[in-house]
């Protein structure tokens, strides 16, 4: 790998971690269409730019985050889930990673993410949320309990916490808000253990330390810009168009991956 190789991958991560389209599914396939094998350095590098974008929602929301305990204690009853299930199931979690799984996974929560969007026109709610305070416990534990789909990869994280929101009665705007703050315990977390268990394989890659780091740089500033469009995006439209999105990159999968 090399630093093009870095940028490149770097913006992918930086574009797609908080979009509901699978930062997963884009990261295999953007490597395959480089070149680049499935490697223990691609995989320790992953592991560094995903925590530039995590660095990325800290730096969008701390002011909030450093005065509001409540929406903490909300993040923590939201994490529980996630941690719980994923420290159980870690070895098993990881061996879901293979082309079909995403492929499928891509299709299915696409036509998930339109059907949803179709009920909540046939059927519109009033008095939707709009604010962080008005989200029960009971809401974030739901929010949260879906974060568990998203083990599965080519699910997407923010896909399931955003159509969880949906269908808890948060708008569009704070669905996506939420999702982003939950992926802060979510991500480090996962992050961090992932560097824990792979100490080793980062100690071999010592001499990739600039190239691992330039990565997570530009990872950094793309998901700064995007968490900024797709909030006003979704403020205006709803997500039919990357449900769509979805079912097409399912199909590319398909295509050049297998």
């Amino acid at each position: 790998m090399n630093i093009f190789d870095a940028v490149i991958l770097g913006i992918v991560e930086g574009l797609t971690e908080f979009l509901p389209v699978s930062s997963t599914g884009h990261m295999i396939l953007a490597a395959k269409l480089m070149g680049l094998q499935q490697t223990d350095t691609l995989k320790c590098f992953e592991v560094v730019i995903q925590l530039g974008s995590i660095l990325a929602v800290v730096a969008m929301f701390y002011k909030r985050l450093l005065v509001d305990f409540k929406l903490w204690c909300k993040l923590v009853v939201g994490f529980i889930p996630t941690a719980a299930i994923g420290f159980l199931l870690y070895k098993s979690i990881k061996s879901l990673f293979a082309p079909q799984t995403v492929a499928y996974a891509l299709i299915g929560w696409g036509i998930i993410f339109i059907a949803v969007e179709l009920f909540r026109k046939a059927r519109p709610r009033e008095n939707e949320l709009e604010h962080l305070d008005q989200i029960s416990y009971v809401q974030a534990f739901i929010i949260g309990l879906s974060q568990c789909f998203a083990m599965v990869p080519g699910t997407s994280r923010s896909g399931a916490t955003i159509i969880a929101g949906l269908l808890c009665g948060l708008s569009r705007n704070l669905a996506a808000r939420f999702s982003f703050l939950l992926a802060i315990p979510t991500m480090f977390a996962a992050t961090f253990y992932d560097t824990y268990k792979n100490l080793d394989t980062f100690a071999q890659n010592s001499d990739n330390i600039t190239t691992f780091l330039i990565g997570g740089a530009v990872a950094f500033v793309v998901a700064l810009a995007a968490i900024k469009l797709f909030l006003s995006f979704v403020s205006k439209f709803d997500f039919i168009p990357f449900g769509i999105y979805r079912i097409l990159i399912g199909v590319v999968f398909f295509i050049f991956v297998f």
